[in-house]
């Protein structure tokens, strides 16, 4: 049988947990660690586009979807549009997105790709081809129970963020 250890963290949480799942909750709240304090990086796509995270992450939104709204994309963020509206307003004095006054609605502005936010949009996606290739050929050789396990962890996983953050 395998031995059990004991969890305790700065909640002062006990849980007795076998190893092997003690192993693997370390890695996950390493993994969360990680992505919470990747806010703040700056990533290099290469002919002088950096920027942070979050900003490729509006710049691809907005090129998924030329035309977006502000309001539009507060909602696809979960945030609200004042936080939306200063990102927005960063990367459009980097020379990203042009904002456009809807003819029909003064008050409503609608966001476009500039030239520059257009070679973002198309570094950002070269990266994730570069570089996340590997994670989806290992799901694709998972089989059918494993990927049910994977699935169902990041289902729980999700709920322990969503309580957490």
């Amino acid at each position: 049988m395998e031995a059990a250890v004991v969890i305790r963290t700065e909640f002062r949480y006990n849980r007795v947990m076998k190893k092997k799942s003690y192993a693997a909750m370390s890695k996950f709240m390493r993994l969360i660690e990680t992505i919470a304090n990747s806010k703040m990086k700056q990533l290099d796509f290469g002919d002088g586009i950096v920027l942070y995270r979050g900003e490729i992450h509006m710049i691809r939104a907005i090129g998924d979807r030329p035309g977006m709204f502000i309001s539009e994309i507060a909602r696809y963020f979960g945030v609200t549009r004042a936080v939306v509206s200063k990102s927005v307003l960063k990367i459009e004095k980097s020379g990203y997105v042009r904002k456009v006054i809807d003819p029909l609605d003064k008050k409503r502005i609608q966001v476009y790709l500039t030239e520059r936010g257009e070679a973002a949009y198309q570094a950002h996606n070269t990266f994730h081809l570069e570089k996340d290739d590997y994670i989806f050929a290992h799901l694709e050789g998972l089989s059918a129970e494993e990927l049910e396990a994977v699935s169902v962890f990041l289902e729980k996983a999700q709920q322990m963020i969503d309580h957490h953050f």
